[in-house]
């Protein structure tokens, strides 16, 4: 639905024909760690996330899984060959 609230004009998936049903009634303005992100909408009333109503409990653990502005380390983990079994491959393929 359309939200009627903060974010007036907006789609909001909490927005219901009897207001807002979020978490007190409304959605929070970001925090720091949101400066930079795609999702940020600048508004009358405030900056908001166009994704989350409430980014502090997003940032509390330690990333945002909505965030555009940050890289998560996400390392390629090699699998163990063993070498027995990779010798055994290498002859069969001869």
């Amino acid at each position: 639905m359309i939200c009627e609230t903060v974010k007036a004009g907006t789609e909001c998936a909490f927005m219901t024909k009897a207001g807002c049903g979020y978490n007190g009634g409304s959605c929070y303005t970001i925090v720091d760690q949101c400066e930079g992100c795609q999702r940020v909408m600048d508004l009358e009333v405030g900056r908001y996330c166009s994704s989350y109503p409430n980014p502090a409990i997003k940032w509390k653990t330690s990333h945002c899984n909505f965030a555009t502005h940050t890289k998560q380390d996400v390392a390629a983990q090699q699998a163990k060959i063993n070498p027995l079994k990779a010798s055994k491959r290498a002859t069969k393929k001869k």
